[in-house]
């Protein structure tokens, strides 16, 4: 095994003591709660959890739910990552486009969301068009920054080596705002999913949002938590089986 192997097993088994460590901590505060109705514990939470799955309505809900965190977040990397780009390569562009940033980076994701929701109506595509906007100003922001530290030495070298446009698009710009890239995209996702949620709670009939405002409303702690789980589980396989190999798969050029 070699070293690189052998960190790797090390990672897992880290992670695995992290998971198992909260299970206990969430254990442990349950027992010490008097009313279990106030906080189940793990075992409750995944009873809960297999019948909701049996029953069906858990498994609707997260497609609904997963199809519209993938538009409002296919949507927001394209929009952000064009406008945070053209603003590190150009002075005027970043100088016109600064205070929208500014103005996107504070205005409260609830209010964006209302205001969509007003001008476009209770409609799918308002829905995630307020959770994409939410997301673009930071997303623009951390392009612009990949864009700023591109090495316009090595643009320089290819040109003079008369490569390609495109390949020297592919081979010598792209490869520098990879890393910028994944963070805007691991940031994106971690904060839309919890943007959609807010969204389907203020104006949607269905998905997980949606479903959690109906058990909020009977006080029904245990499938709130159930469908919680339920839906971090589908957000860590994405980001461990996805995010993570295509990270590694980019960056393999910096060893």
């Amino acid at each position: 095994m070699t070293a690189t192997q052998s960190l790797r097993v090390g990672d897992v088994w880290l992670r695995w003591l992290a998971a198992a460590s909260l299970l206990a901590a969430w254990q442990a505060a349950a027992g010490l709660v008097a009313t279990p109705r106030l906080l189940p514990g793990p075992a409750a939470v995944a009873a809960a959890l297999v019948w909701l799955v049996a029953d069906g309505q858990l498994p609707l809900d997260l497609g609904i739910t997963l199809l519209r965190v993938a538009a409002s977040f296919a949507l927001a990397l394209m929009v952000g990552a064009a406008i945070g780009i053209a603003m590190g390569r150009n002075r005027r562009v970043d100088a016109f486009f600064d205070l929208w940033l500014v103005l996107g980076l504070n205005m409260p994701a609830l209010v964006i969301i209302y205001l969509c929701y007003l001008w476009g109506g209770l409609t799918e595509a308002a829905a995630v068009l307020a959770v994409a906007l939410n997301k673009v100003p930071n997303t623009a922001t951390i392009l612009r920054e990949g864009a700023r530290s591109v090495d316009r030495e090595l643009l320089q070298v290819a040109e003079v080596l008369h490569l390609p446009a495109l390949r020297r698009l592919r081979q010598v710009y792209l490869p520098q705002l990879y890393p910028y890239l994944m963070a805007a995209a691991r940031s994106g996702l971690s904060l839309i999913w919890k943007i959609v949620l807010v969204a389907e709670f203020v104006g949607r009939s269905n998905g997980v949002g949606f479903r959690l405002g109906l058990y909020f409303e009977f006080f029904d702690i245990t499938n709130i938590l159930a469908y919680s789980a339920s839906f971090i589980a589908v957000m860590l396989a994405v980001e461990s089986w996805g995010l993570r190999p295509l990270e590694r798969r980019l960056l393999r050029w910096r060893g």
